[in-house]
């Protein structure tokens, strides 16, 4: 049992190593007007032409849009670096990149 464990956590290891890293679309958010109760398609992979929006780039890979419904109509920053720990809004995290 405990080789079996050890085989989980190696193979768990291996998948994060192994995973793409979003390309970086930006190196500062972009501000965007959300409308209350529309849905948007925020790009998570980079590759979209219409950024911060998914344009379908990501197809073939191992991204997929993070899908969201605005919860008011306000101005919102859109994180473009593809780094953020809270997508898909900025938290600063391309002040690293």
């Amino acid at each position: 049992m405990h080789g079996h464990v050890l085989m989980l956590i190696f193979i768990k290891i291996k998948k994060l190593n192994i995973m793409s890293k979003a390309k970086v679309a930006g190196k500062a958010p972009q501000m965007k007007q959300l409308e209350e109760g529309k849905t948007y398609a925020w790009c998570a992979c980079g590759s979209s032409e219409n950024q911060p929006w998914c344009n379908g780039a990501h197809a073939g890979s191992e991204f997929t849009p993070n899908v969201f419904k605005a919860e008011g109509s306000k101005a919102a920053a859109m994180c473009l670096c593809k780094q953020t720990k809270n997508p898909p809004f900025c938290d600063g995290s391309h002040m690293s990149v």
